[in-house]
């Protein structure tokens, strides 16, 4: 259809509502003389029952929109739907630009992986943890650490006092991970790690368990979290500045496409966006310009694109707003999908596949009537679904207070269960697929995620962005507006600003709790660690450590030789201090 010919919707442009995809004028799914007629009904309806039905009941509000503030019209037809092109769009699951999922059968030929995330207290506690949920069903490991490790030091300094495993679980040298993996056979398993700034060097005793098991770097499959640009924009966790860092994340990347061909070196990741505040465009859009930042500066260092891209993952959160979230998921695949063709040139199918995990909202969880937060996960689990991501965590109902209990997180886990094996979600691909609402709602995130990818890249990239500051004052003002909201009453959060009940502050429920003296027994074997280990040894390790930083070396196979020789994370990461020097945030507002 020409632009000459298009069908005016004057209700739509009377309420400000955006057409879909304007700018795309593709071959056309309905004739015209039909939309002209759907145009017809769709004016009659207005002027007739929808007209009546208002002057009986007006709307409850003047405006509606989702959480990411795109408006939502009375109603979609296929007249909306008008410049949409099936086969440029949507097309098949499988299929370029991959809309409507990765895969040709979906969860038809596999589940998602369930992938409850775990850690806490010492390696011994965590390892029986993995045992239990593999023992009920899960089906790959997700391992969380504590701060201390997460920051980069060692349980025995003075920075870790009180944090030993409270958030995690304590890992400062090999010995840690051995006993952490004891017994899981790392060959058969697949391993995600959440963990940032020092994740090279968690990466390195991976490796170097998976030896000690017999197990080849190349059979072995998992997951690094490693996206250092998400923790300047949102977590705050990082050791030296953004361009060292991320400079570190993509030796990660070229070590893994040469030597770990099943493995995941980053999962550019939107979760910590979005519980810093940001709405899912934001989430959506700034994650997407992570990881186009990664690409280009591996094509930068000289690597081919088709040899580091298929091994890319992601990791977005999923919120409340259950048809916003699902359109994410689907306008993110096609918004990389075309990225990485049309930008970079990628070739291979793999390449342009954006595969995911997801984790429901932890932000979203409430201290107040924790058992709603049961609730919360399963709809935004079953949003993740429909939007088709590859693996999922569901949160547990008490993590608003604490790290899960045992029976807080099997329900989690049965959570995922109950949608995968009787919901019948797994029956079909992309079942939402044609419904006006969730086309346009894709259309649109993707329409508003490139306009801010476009500003970025008007900036110079991410890095640039990210040191002007733009994406963390963009997420402010979001946070900022939210909570605004909820304040003023205009956003119901059930259980905390209506629908209370007495009694609803303190929660009665179970909650995990540390005790002192898992950080006493991490010190003690730490101790018997640096003891019985080689001094010479462990400084020449980290002189080439240091080396490789100064030089400009990949990093990656002097760090898994300084853990070999028990090299502790701490002292690895002083080395990083050392060289690239401490990042310090200057105050924005």
């Amino acid at each position: 259809m020409s632009s000459s010919t298009k069908l005016q919707d004057p209700r739509g442009a009377a309420r400000g509502v955006t057409p879909a995809a304007p700018e795309r004028a593709g071959e056309p799914v309905y004739d015209r003389e039909a939309l002209a007629r759907v145009l017809a009904e769709r004016e009659a309806w207005t002027a007739g029952e929808l007209a009546a039905a208002l002057a009986r009941m007006p709307r409850r509000k003047e405006r509606f929109e989702t959480d990411s503030g795109i408006p939502i019209p009375d109603v979609l037809d296929p007249a909306s739907r008008r410049e949409e092109d099936f086969r440029r769009d949507l097309g098949y699951p499988g299929r370029y630009p991959f809309t409507r999922g990765p895969q040709p059968t979906m969860y038809r030929g596999r589940l998602w992986t369930m992938r409850q995330f775990a850690g806490f207290g010492s390696p011994e506690d965590t390892n029986r943890r993995f045992k239990y949920l593999l023992q009920h069903g899960m089906t790959g490991l997700s391992t969380a650490f504590d701060m201390p490790a997460l920051m980069g030091y060692d349980c025995d300094h003075p920075m870790s006092r009180g944090e030993v495993g409270k958030e995690g679980v304590a890992v400062s040298s090999l010995r840690d991970m051995e006993v952490l993996f004891d017994g899981i056979p790392l060959g058969e398993v697949t391993t995600s790690m959440t963990i940032n700034a020092s994740a090279v060097v968690a990466l390195a005793m991976y490796v170097a368990v998976a030896e000690r098991q017999g197990v080849p770097r190349e059979r072995l499959g998992g997951t690094l979290q490693a996206d250092m640009l998400k923790e300047y924009i949102a977590q705050k966790e990082w050791i030296v500045p953004p361009r060292p860092a991320v400079r570190i994340v993509c030796d990660m990347i070229e070590f893994c496409a040469r030597e770990m061909p099943r493995w995941n070196p980053v999962s550019v990741s939107g979760y910590h966006i979005r519980e810093a505040g940001a709405t899912a465009v934001q989430e959506l859009a700034f994650t997407l310009a992570d990881g186009i930042e990664y690409v280009q500066q591996c094509v930068e260092r000289g690597l081919a694109v088709d040899d580091f891209a298929p091994r890319l993952s992601f990791f977005f959160d999923v919120h409340n707003d259950f048809f916003e979230e699902v359109a994410k998921f689907r306008a993110a695949r096609r918004i990389w999908a075309r990225t990485m063709k049309e930008r970079f040139g990628a070739k291979r199918k793999e390449s342009l596949l954006l595969r995911t995990h997801a984790q429901t909202a932890g932000v979203s969880l409430t201290a107040q009537q924790p058992y709603n937060n049961v609730v919360r996960t399963a709809l935004q689990a079953f949003a993740a679904v429909l939007g088709g991501t590859q693996s999922l965590h569901t949160n547990s109902l008490d993590e608003t207070y604490a790290l899960p209990t045992e029976e807080a997180v099997t329900i989690a886990l049965r959570t995922q269960q109950i949608i995968g094996f009787e919901s019948g979600a797994d029956r079909v691909a992309d079942p939402l697929a044609g419904s006006y609402y969730v086309e346009y709602l894709t259309d649109e995130v993707e329409r508003r995620a490139l306009e801010h990818i476009r500003r970025i890249d008007e900036m110079g990239g991410m890095i640039r962005a990210v040191e002007e500051g733009y994406p963390q004052r963009e997420i402010a003002e979001s946070a900022y507006r939210f909570q605004q909201e909820v304040e003023r009453g205009e956003r119901t959060i059930v259980g905390v600003n209506r629908f209370r009940t007495e009694g609803d502050e303190g929660s009665g429920i179970p909650t995990l709790r540390i005790d002192e003296a898992v950080a006493r027994a991490q010190q003690e074997r730490l101790a018997a660690v640096k003891r019985s280990r080689s001094p010479a040894g462990v400084a020449e390790a980290l002189q080439r450590v240091e080396r490789a930083c100064r030089e400009g070396g990949n990093v990656v196979p002097p760090v898994i030789e300084a853990v070999k020789a028990y090299a502790t994370l701490g002292e690895v990461c002083d080395v990083f201090r050392k060289v690239f020097g401490t990042y310090r945030e200057d105050g924005r507002f």
